[in-house]
């Protein structure tokens, strides 16, 4: 019998997947597919997550492929702007669309409102308002509330997020940029993708599509457990899904040895001929962006961060700082700032570790530190590393 699989080696085969053990040589937009999307609520994340990932990248091509519409932002796992693809841009947001809907129902501020409105007519004239024109959110309220005066611009324009494919359009997101988030719908902004997207209305081919975004989620963050995939994706009622996947074995079930609050192993799944490195392989120091998928993929972090930083993580806003991985797992957090000194701007890079780090330790995090300052703040004159105490 396969001995369990220890934590350490379950996080060694996820970071495998996220090309966070080596960099490798492959296209943004590529990458972008295959992880199912880059966690995406600041603009500026998605550019450092790929930093981390992949040789010689370049802001201009995650920018390029923005404008060019091979990559867009929308909500989609988790109901977060996450950076996908022009195909999942269209079909994400159909398998998670009911998670939107129910956060419309238990809305804190506009919930008795929502619940009270024809969504359907309400979906309808935003469509054609943001079809016309890209909106910011407060104007697409505004005009929402001529048809429907007795309700809250706010809750109106929150009704459209939730029933509606919206995507943030440029110069939203684009590197060295900024503008107001400015929604169309995905149909519009991506025709190509739209007409050759499945037709999820139907149970058979929803079904079909679940399946496949299980196996892509294990591909890219696996081996994991049921309860991993639908605290990343959002998404109830996984149990037939994986029931599916592991009678006609596009999916096998693992052992998984227990971790912290598991008093026995427990079932994880896996697709046949993943990575799945021994749990000694070297694994570089890492500067991963707010909000990374890898730190938020699975309802069990134990493989990449232990219980107590992972509390002192969680913000009351629910803001995720930077982190940086050291042999695997979170061992310290990061900031940047810039400031102007003398003829030109210095920018800083604090790192602030959260356990004690060996000499070879700390010589490599202030190698990736000096590299990493110098693509985060590319527009300062000066850089400089601070190892915070």
């Amino acid at each position: 019998m396969t001995a369990p699989l220890s934590v350490r080696r379950l996080g060694r085969a996820t970071l495998a997947r996220q090309l966070l053990l080596r960099r490798e040589s492959r296209p943004a937009v590529e990458t972008v597919g295959e992880l199912v999307g880059l966690q995406a609520q600041n603009a500026w994340s998605p550019y450092v997550a790929l930093w981390s990932r992949l040789e010689g990248f370049r802001h201009a091509e995650l920018s390029d492929a923005l404008e060019d519409r091979r990559l867009a932002r929308i909500a989609v796992m988790r109901g977060t702007i996450h950076l996908v693809t022009a195909a999942d841009a269209v079909l994400l947001p159909a398998l998670t669309a009911p998670l939107f809907l129910r956060a419309l129902a238990t809305h804190g501020e506009h919930g008795a409102a929502l619940r009270a409105l024809d969504l359907p007519a309400v979906a309808q004239a935003a469509r054609r308002l943001v079809e016309e024109q890209p909106r910011v959110t407060t104007d697409l309220g505004t005009l929402l509330a001529q048809q429907w005066p007795g309700v809250a611009p706010g809750a109106l324009a929150q009704a459209a997020r939730g029933t509606l494919p919206l995507v943030q359009v440029p110069p939203r997101g684009l590197w060295g940029r900024s503008g107001a988030t400015t929604w169309t719908t995905a149909d519009h902004w991506l025709p190509d993708a739209s007409a050759a997207a499945p037709d999820v209305s139907d149970p058979r081919e929803r079904a079909a599509q679940l399946d496949r975004l299980v196996l892509r989620y294990l591909a890219a963050f696996g081996p994991a457990a049921t309860t991993d995939v639908q605290r990343w994706s959002g998404l109830t009622g996984l149990r037939a899904v994986r029931d599916r996947l592991v009678a006609d074995g596009r999916a096998v079930p693992l052992l998984a040895a227990p971790g912290p609050g598991r008093a026995r192993p427990y079932e994880v799944l896996d697709v046949p001929g993943a990575p799945l490195p021994d749990e000694d392989v070297p694994a570089p120091v890492r500067f991963l962006p707010d909000y990374d998928n890898l730190l938020l993929a699975h309802a069990d972090r134990s493989r990449f961060v232990d219980e107590e930083h992972r509390r002192a993580l969680s913000a009351p806003n629910g803001v995720v700082p930077g982190t940086v991985l050291v042999d695997g797992r979170v061992a310290a957090t990061w900031s940047t700032a810039v400031r102007r000194e003398g003829p030109g701007r210095l920018a800083t890079v604090t790192v602030t570790p959260l356990v004690p780090l060996a000499a070879g330790e700390r010589r490599a995090l202030l190698d990736e530190a000096e590299a990493f300052v110098r693509f985060r703040e590319d527009a300062a004159d000066d850089h400089a590393v601070v190892l915070d105490a």
